[in-house]
This record gives structure tokens, sequence and C-alpha cells, in this order.
């Protein structure tokens, strides 16, 4: 039996970007946070961008956070009394101007509910909580960040040849994640190379859907899952697949926006064979790949 040895329990770093609505990101992926500091004009550059600094000789560009998802910019006036949060997301450091840190506080990822409806499907919210009775809305960072920094369309579809290609197309594959743009290069990379695939939205129904796919002799042979999502997290979905009879021979890839050691040790301690820091879509395919293999042995 695999052992839990990760924490269900991460931070959540609270911030304004308006002065009724507070928002969130994982701790995990905050590097630091910084006075606001005055900044290098970028020339045509993303309108979001308001410049870029140096911190410990790392050119990092910085955010209008505010703007960027919708709300009034922040004017000259207010960014000396702003912040920066500098994070580590998508293989990147960037920053974010927000109006303000209210604090970091414990949040169980299993209590943070889907987005209300009535906020619609275009938002860079992946799930709302409560803190002190109010709403906090936790962003969607690579939602963001895919908006302003497009991806190397070379990064996104994958090269193999066809007996790759027929090597995978027999294989049930699940593609688990709670960001939109996130299942969109997953779902993309597959049917660029023709290869079937299921998809959920979050842990829970992940798990749902393997073991009623286990039941009906019909199992998933490859799980893709991100690792930070409302409900039950990707280490936590990884630990019960690993720790069920029936879904065992499961081959596990997790994959977050995380450069993180740390993230990668957990995901290997629960059980998952791969951890990538997403999205290159060729060493995604290629972790498959050592999937098909793996099952081409238990059944020889």
């Amino acid at each position: 039996m695999i052992k839990n040895t990760t924490n269900t329990s991460q931070g959540m770093l609270l911030f304004k970007l308006s002065a009724l609505q507070s928002f969130a990101i994982g701790t995990l992926k905050v590097r630091e946070i910084v006075p606001y500091t005055n900044l290098s004009v970028i020339p045509q550059s993303h309108p979001t961008v308001l410049g870029t600094t140096t911190l410990r000789g790392d050119t990092v560009p910085v955010i209008d956070m505010a703007k960027a998802i919708g709300y009034p910019t922040i004017s000259r006036e207010e960014r000396q009394r702003c912040f920066i949060i500098i994070t580590d997301c998508r293989r990147k450091l960037v920053g974010f101007l927000v109006r303000g840190i209210d604090r970091i506080t414990e949040c169980n990822w299993q209590n943070i509910e889907a987005p209300p409806q009535h906020l619609g499907s275009d938002i860079f919210v992946t799930g709302v909580m409560r803190e002190d009775n109010k709403l906090i809305q936790l962003l969607d960072v690579e939602l963001l960040l895919s908006k302003i920094f497009p991806d190397d369309p070379s990064t996104l579809l994958p090269s193999l040849t066809d007996v790759e290609r027929e090597t995978l197309r027999p294989l049930k594959i699940l593609l688990v994640d709670d960001s939109a743009v996130a299942r969109k290069q997953l779902t993309q990379a597959l049917e660029s190379i023709s290869v079937p695939y299921f998809v959920a939205t979050n842990g829970q129904d992940a798990y749902n859907m393997m073991q009623t796919a286990a039941q009906a002799n019909e199992p998933f042979h490859i799980l893709v899952s991100d690792i930070e999502m409302p409900g039950l997290d990707g280490y936590e979905l990884a630990f019960n697949v690993k720790n069920s009879e029936a879904l065992l021979s499961t081959y596990i890839i997790l994959h977050t926006s995380l450069s993180s050691e740390i993230s990668v040790s957990q995901a290997h301690q629960v059980g998952a064979q791969e951890a990538l820091t997403k999205f290159e879509a060729n060493e995604l395919i290629h972790a498959m790949l050592r999937g098909a293999e793996q099952h081409k042995a238990l059944i020889s």
C-alpha cells in the first residue's frame, strides 16, 4: 500500500484587486512578495504588462493583474501603495501587481467549491472558498498567463512516429484538469495525433469514472492529472488509485504548472510514475509511451 505522505492542506495567499472582492492563489506558486518599484517599460508589450523589474539577476515582467481580469487598471498614483506578487508558474517568473495583500491562510483544497454559475464560463476563476464568511475567488493563473504570454506553437503539438501513435491508440487515457486552458492543451495534443481520450474536470469525477470503468472490465490504462485542483487534488487522486486493487495497474502522470522539486517529489511519494511541469507536448506523449510499455509488460 502506498503511504500518503503529502500535506493536503496548502496555504492560500489572499489579496485585493478591488475594494470589495478578495482573490487567492496557492502559496506553492508564490516565490515572494515585494513592494512596488519603478519598472522598465517594454516597447510593444501586452497592454497589461507594466514593465519589468530585476530580482537577484532575473528580469521579471510585471502584470497589472486587475486590468488583466477585467477590473479597473491600477493608476500610477496607486502603484506606490501596491505590492508585486512574484510567481513561479509555467516555467516562468512573473510578477503580478495587486492593490493590497491580505494574508496567508491555510486551506484544505477539498473544501474549495466550483465557481458559481452566475459568474459565467469565460472567467479567470477555478474555484471559490469561504474565509470569515466572505467568498474568495481562486484565480486561474494558467489561463491568465496563456492570454498574455501565448505558448510557443512548437511546444503544443507532439511529434511521433506511426508506430508510436498506434501504440497509444488502443489504450484508455483519462485527462483531468480544472483549468480550461490546460484541458484544451491536453486535448489538442492528443487530437493532433488522432489518439482518443476521456476528460474529467476534477479529481472526484475522475476517480468515479475510473472505478466505473474498472467494474465494467474496461479500465483506464493511463491517468494524466493536474496536481492543484479543488476537491480531490492530484496527489489524493493518485493516492486513492494506487490503494485500489482494481486500479493499481494504472500508469499515473501528474503534471503541474509549479516549477518545484517539492511537487515532483510528492508526486512520486503518492505513487505517480511521472511528474511533469506542464506544458510541453512531446514530454507528455513520451511519458504516455512509457505508460504503454508498462501496460505491454503487464499483459505479456
